[in-house]
């Protein structure tokens, strides 16, 4: 978030990132699912992860394509260029509606009459002048799907994204715990959301995508989080080798992965969250006692706190155990 407001001035215009600038191409490829999106939210005790994530990193699928395709017009039009596919602060959505791919909807992002909102963008800029496309319209309407459906309540108001309780950023970016009043809405969301996307009225013209490399792999189809939950820093880099998922680090995966166990409902997930207790990461302790004070009996959660009382040093986890402990009778937290 402090990259978004130290970079402002350069996204507002593409001349202050390139100067010699002189036309913008915003090219998208399709990544829309071959299935419904949000069918592995009702299995609580597996994980659900954005359909972007789910095979390759987009970022080196994409430049690829887009150095082939300004090699292309460099020696066609014996200009310069430069490619950007989230590399470097360009408002590629923006870009994109004035460029006749799409318009911004409600949900902020680009939705095409084509494809959906199933649309990677990226950028090329060239120093050739190119003539302009006529922008896109907005095609929303009066429709609310995509703001209902959210499950933080993250858009205050059509067209505005409040981050900060954006699940997607939440479980990516976002390093820190995640704020209590807004873990419950993760559900079993352990790697980004679908659900502002997938329920757009424009998909029913959206058709699969047919990049290989960004087709759903079945070994990252509702993974169980039982198997998560067990994953140190080695498999955690090994088991997600190549795919967005391993930017987030296994730390922050993990305390993602417990608050979808602690959503489950599933005692049988709570030996998981114990064996985290001892975790060597404060995230990830922290969180699992968020998971054990939702799934087990009061007695035990005082038990497991009390064998943790004069080894546990960090505040944020010592913080997370008195509201654990909260609710649970004298007699039986002392």
């Amino acid at each position: 978030m402090e990259w978004m407001a130290e970079t402002a001035e350069r996204r507002s215009d593409p001349q202050a990132l390139w100067p010699e600038v002189r036309s913008v191409i915003l090219l998208g490829l399709n990544y829309g699912p071959a299935e419904d999106p949000l069918a592995g939210l009702a299995l609580k005790d597996r994980a659900s992860i954005s359909v972007y994530a789910r095979n390759r990193d987009y970022h080196d699928v994409i430049k690829g394509k887009l150095k082939e395709a300004a090699g292309f017009l460099a020696a066609k039009a014996s200009s310069d260029v430069k490619v950007f596919v989230d590399t470097a602060p360009v408002m590629e959505k923006p870009l994109a509606a004035a460029a006749g791919l799409g318009w911004q909807g409600k949900h902020t992002v680009v939705v095409s009459r084509e494809f959906g909102n199933w649309l990677f963008l990226g950028a090329i800029f060239t120093t050739a002048e190119l003539l302009e496309d006529e922008p896109e319209r907005d095609h929303c309407g009066s429709c609310r799907r995509c703001l209902d459906v959210c499950p933080t309540n993250a858009f205050p108001a059509p067209y505005q994204l409040d981050a900060r309780r954006c699940i997607s950023y939440l479980t990516i970016e976002h390093k820190g715990h995640i704020p209590a009043d807004l873990r419950e809405g993760i559900g079993n969301r352990v790697f980004g959301c679908d659900d502002c996307l997938a329920v757009c009225p424009w998909n029913k013209f959206a058709q699969a995508g047919r990049e290989a490399r960004l087709v759903q792999r079945d070994d990252l189809a509702a993974l169980p989080l039982a198997e998560l939950a067990r994953l140190d820093d080695p498999t955690f880099r090994t088991r997600f080798a190549g795919t967005p998922i391993k930017r987030t680090g296994r730390d922050r995966f993990i305390r993602n992965v417990l608050i979808a166990i602690g959503n489950s409902g599933d005692a049988s997930l709570a030996p998981e969250a114990v064996r985290l207790l001892d975790d060597a990461s404060p995230l990830v302790r922290a969180m699992a006692v968020w998971a054990i004070a939702r799934l087990l009996p009061a007695e035990e959660v005082s038990a497991h706190r009390e064998a943790r009382r004069d080894i546990e040093t960090d505040e944020d986890v010592r913080r997370e155990w008195r509201r654990a402990l909260s609710g649970i009778p004298d007699e039986a937290a002392a």
